[in-house]
């Protein structure tokens, strides 16, 4: 069935457990519901993939270059994003902003992507993972700046309390790019 669930003790079949309990506390019985049957394994196989996040081994390897020191602001925008929300288990989901102001060093363009996609694949809070993210890039090159906006929409908030539709936006905002000269550059588009 494939890697265990980062951080499962027993791997995917104690989830797989835990699961099928859980449909029961529920008040579900798989032998009147089949198509419940394959619930348990579904379910432990989508956590493996949710969580890949937690596994050392998945850590991303990105792509630096040395530059000049000089240069304009690089920005990667529209990236998508999933996580799942660190008190209910439910999904966010949303849009990421990623910039920096190079130093010394550039990063490959798909590093934002990676990097946003490695975070956001564990239990997250939406402020965490903007946080993670530009916490990374400035570890890794060394810009005069580094910005992370998300804007997500929460199915914690939707589906459940208040159940009304909106979206969250986060900004990480690190050296240079936290002065509110660069806020206009750092804005998400409308959505398409």
């Amino acid at each position: 069935m494939g890697a265990p669930v980062p951080g499962s003790p027993g791997g995917p079949a104690a989830v797989e457990r835990a699961i099928a309990e859980l449909i029961r506390a529920l008040g579900l019985d798989v032998a009147r519901e089949p198509e419940l049957e394959q619930t348990p394994a579904r379910v432990a196989d989508f956590y493996r993939e949710a969580l890949s996040g937690l596994e050392p081994s998945n850590h991303p390897d990105l792509a630096t270059f040395p530059h000049s020191g000089q240069g304009d602001l690089v920005v990667v925008r529209d990236l998508a994003f999933h996580s799942l929300c660190v008190h209910h288990f439910v999904p966010f989901f949303g849009r990421a902003l990623v910039a920096y102001l190079p130093g010394e060093t550039l990063v490959g363009i798909s590093a934002a992507a990676r990097l946003l996609e490695h975070y956001s694949r564990r239990p997250q809070l939406q402020e965490r993972l903007g946080q993670q993210v530009a916490d990374h890039l400035h570890d890794l090159i060394r810009p005069r700046g580094v910005a992370v906006v998300l804007e997500a929409r929460h199915l914690c908030m939707e589906m459940r309390g208040i159940r009304k539709r909106g979206t969250v936006e986060t900004r990480a905002l690190r050296g240079e790019l936290a002065d509110p000269r660069w806020a206009e550059a750092l804005r998400l588009p409308p959505e398409r």
